[in-house]
């Protein structure tokens, strides 16, 4: 007996449409026979009354909607069965079932059944005409073990590996955007890249690749795709300085500018302020754009809120003013004045970032 399932997105701020409902969405459509409804937050007009409701979530400190999507569309329909999946649900499926009116299920992970499935597109015509682009995953998992991720609870080791990914291509969108957590470790990366060229399509790498894989051959068949906006990389602590070095050099080599060239730095991690505004100093000189991440723990429950034991209130916020202030989208690129000023002569965090401190706290 056909179902109508309703899919539901909490009301939390996200860039990217709720790619998990989409294809729980291409399932139901085409392996069950349903029929589907996306809604965004509370308070929604719903087409058909739901058998089945799925309640997606994200960022754990985004708790608050998800309680908030669980408790209305529970009551608004008790005879239906609800689901509450995502990061949050997986990451803190007990806490997700603290909320006054539970989901009846929470699932955790990744839906096996739909993965590999086009994501239903049709379901968000706004992302279509403004974007134009098919979110993929042609990897799951990562190679790496690093703690301060979640990835490996998530999703384990390198897994679900594809060689292609045109079947993930929604008919009529321009540029891919790779989720992948780890795609240059894929034995297919190669493929992949083929194909997209082949396709002639744009790509952004959204979650950054990793310096440590960047070769001669990988830079040279990064130099041939149509990168959008920005290559990410990222240089989270002192010891693989010289991979991002090298990786830095080797895109140059073939072309990528270093303006082009986003750097990720973790702080508030095991780190302090001085280690950080060394490794800031490194992605400068370097040529490449320095981007500032904070740390946030897996079971944060209030963004920025969490202290690491070498860091204090008043130099994280020094770091946010200065992105706001002096920074460019949040980043600090290698322009002139600012090498000048703050990588030339500050020789010390304070120094750098004393007009964004409370004076009275200003302390070597």
């Amino acid at each position: 007996m056909r179902s109508h399932v309703l899919l539901v997105e909490p009301d939390y701020y996200s860039r990217y449409p709720p790619l998990g409902l989409l294809k729980l969405s291409a399932y139901h459509k085409n392996v069950c026979g349903d029929t589907t409804e996306l809604v965004h937050g509370i308070d929604q007009e719903v087409e058909s009354e739901p058998d089945i409701i799925y309640v997606t979530s994200l960022f754990t400190w985004a708790w608050k909607p998800v309680w908030d999507a669980v408790r209305y569309y529970s009551r608004e329909f008790p005879g239906a069965e609800l689901w509450l999946g995502g990061l949050y649900a997986s990451l803190m499926p007990k806490h997700a079932a603290l909320s006054s009116i539970a989901p009846d299920h929470i699932f955790r992970g990744i839906h096996k059944e739909a993965e590999d499935l086009l994501p239903d597109y049709s379901l968000v015509p706004k992302w279509n005409k403004k974007v134009g682009g098919s979110i993929i995953f042609s990897s799951r998992g990562c190679i790496r073990s690093c703690v301060y991720c979640a990835v490996p609870r998530l999703e384990g080791s390198m897994n679900s590996m594809k060689r292609s990914i045109e079947h993930l291509i929604w008919p009529g969108h321009t540029r891919v955007i790779f989720f992948d957590n780890n795609i240059l470790a894929s034995p297919y990366w190669k493929n992949i890249f083929e194909e997209i060229k082949n396709l002639d399509l744009r790509v952004d790498f959204n979650q950054g690749l990793d310096a440590r894989l960047i070769t001669a051959e990988v830079a040279k068949n990064i130099s041939e795709l149509k990168i959008d906006e920005v290559v990410r990389l990222s240089y989270d602590y002192h010891e693989i300085g010289p991979y991002v070095k090298n990786a830095i050099e080797l895109l140059n080599s073939y072309g990528i500018d270093g303006r082009r060239i986003l750097v990720y730095a973790l702080y508030n991690f095991t780190d302090d302020p001085e280690d950080l505004f060394e490794r800031i100093k490194d992605i400068l000189r370097w040529g490449a754009v320095g981007y500032p991440m904070r740390y946030q723990p897996t079971n944060a429950l209030v963004k920025n809120r969490y202290i690491a034991p070498k860091w204090d209130a008043n130099r994280l916020d020094a770091i946010q003013r200065a992105r706001r202030v002096i920074g460019y989208g949040g980043a600090f690129p290698p322009y002139e004045g600012f090498m000048k000023e703050k990588v030339e002569k500050c020789q010390s965090f304070v120094e750098a970032f004393a007009e964004f401190m409370k004076p009275q706290e200003v302390t070597p």
